[in-house]
């Protein structure tokens, strides 16, 4: 019912948000020399961008994506080399099912494919599955990255492959990688990243973990557990919806994003349409979120933060017990943030501790100081100082 309403409101805000982006353009010649003309159009862009529904954003890179690989609930993309080079690195990159697109990794992939080829995961708006699709859990999850990894070595060949994961997926992957070793599967990548990822949720409490050990399994199912509504094709299918998690991201700084957006109300008033439009770019990618099955989202809740099953060594796939310690050939090397508040420092290097096959000299911890969670793989530090000790790991187990 909720999320019907959520809905109905949209589509009553169009007409207001038609009619601001209008006002916006008529005021245009003469915001240009007249600043009650910029006031009032400044004041229409925050009408129009609370109004705004915001789809889904292109990765809109110089390199242009091919789909390599489409699931139901998630499209593996294929970025070439931006020079045409076919010997450097190939790189799986994991992105998060956590509420935003695959393109919050925009700035990554742009980064990587300087030097190395990509494969992302671009994950699917649960909104837009069929119900006959069936649901989406941690275990089916995993199959798909375990899938994806195939397809990588594949692509790769003698070469080998390399596989990064950013935050949620930091947990399918590894177990991916060891079910993978377990079976003495070929496809096991030549090195791991896992970055700022809940490995062990308990290593450095934040309030991400406790939000997860302050509630019942009942309260998350009865309180942020929504049905689709009929005008979409995943009619009837329960979901997370995008909306809340982006409220609860949101609720965790708000006055941060109070703060941006005055900026870029005065930034207008100034003229100074650079940093508005740096910060306009940033928020029309932030705000933009997905839905998650309502499986997946229960089970990483219960599984990953509740009962800690990596961590706790009792996960299972389908059944079967997933041990790290089978993992013997792949280098793993874990990164966080210093200032990481979603993440904390400490419950990603627990992978390290989990992985008791793999000597010390394919083990390896990166604490970038000062860098926050995006700042972990977006952003100046990530560029000048993680993005080469990535590299340098790669290169050293290639």
């Amino acid at each position: 019912m909720i999320y019907t309403l959520h809905h109905m409101r949209q589509r009553m805000l169009e007409p207001l948000n038609l009619a601001a982006e209008t006002g916006q353009m008529m005021l245009q010649p003469a915001a240009n020399f007249f600043a009650p003309a910029r006031f009032a159009q400044a004041s229409l862009e925050m009408v129009g961008r609370v109004t705004r529904t915001y789809a889904k954003p292109d990765f809109g890179l110089d390199i242009e994506e091919t789909v390599v690989d489409e699931k139901p609930f998630c499209q593996l993309l294929h970025f070439a080399n931006r020079y045409g080079r076919t010997d450097g690195r190939k790189i799986l990159l994991v992105a998060p099912l956590s509420g935003h697109h695959a393109t919050l990794l925009r700035d990554t992939v742009d980064a990587f494919i300087e030097e190395d080829e990509v494969l992302i995961t671009d994950w699917t708006c649960a909104s837009q599955v069929p119900l006959s699709q069936g649901s989406f859990g941690l275990d089916e999850y995993t199959a798909y990255l375990m899938d994806f990894l195939r397809q990588t070595h594949e692509l790769a060949g003698e070469q080998g492959f390399h596989t990064v994961a950013v935050c949620q997926p930091t947990v399918p992957l590894l177990a991916a990688v060891s079910l993978i070793a377990q079976q003495g599967l070929p496809h096991q990548p030549r090195s791991m990243t896992l970055m700022s990822g809940p490995i062990d949720p308990a290593a450095a409490p934040t309030e991400v973990t406790e939000l997860a050990g302050r509630h019942s399994m009942e309260w998350f199912e009865r309180n942020v557990i929504h049905k689709v509504p009929f005008s979409h094709p995943g009619a009837g299918r329960g979901v997370y919806p995008g909306y809340l998690q982006l409220a609860g991201f949101m609720a965790m700084n708000p006055d941060r994003h109070l703060e941006q957006h005055a900026n870029l109300f005065y930034d207008r008033l100034r003229g100074d349409h650079a940093s508005a439009q740096r910060l306009t770019d940033f928020y029309d990618e932030y705000l933009s979120v997905l839905d998650m099955d309502s499986a997946f989202y229960l089970e990483t809740i219960d599984r990953v933060f509740k009962r800690r099953e990596l961590a706790c060594g009792n996960m299972t796939w389908h059944d079967q017990p997933v041990d790290p310690s089978y993992v013997t050939e792949t280098a793993t090397l874990t990164v966080e943030g210093g200032r990481d508040d979603i993440s904390a420092p400490g419950q990603t290097v627990a992978a390290l501790d989990l992985l008791r096959g793999l000597p010390d000299s394919k083990k390896a911890h990166h604490l970038e100081e000062g860098a926050g969670h995006y700042g972990s793989f977006a952003g100046k530090r990530f560029h000048n100082s993680i993005l080469p000790r990535i590299r340098s790991f790669m290169d050293e187990h290639a």
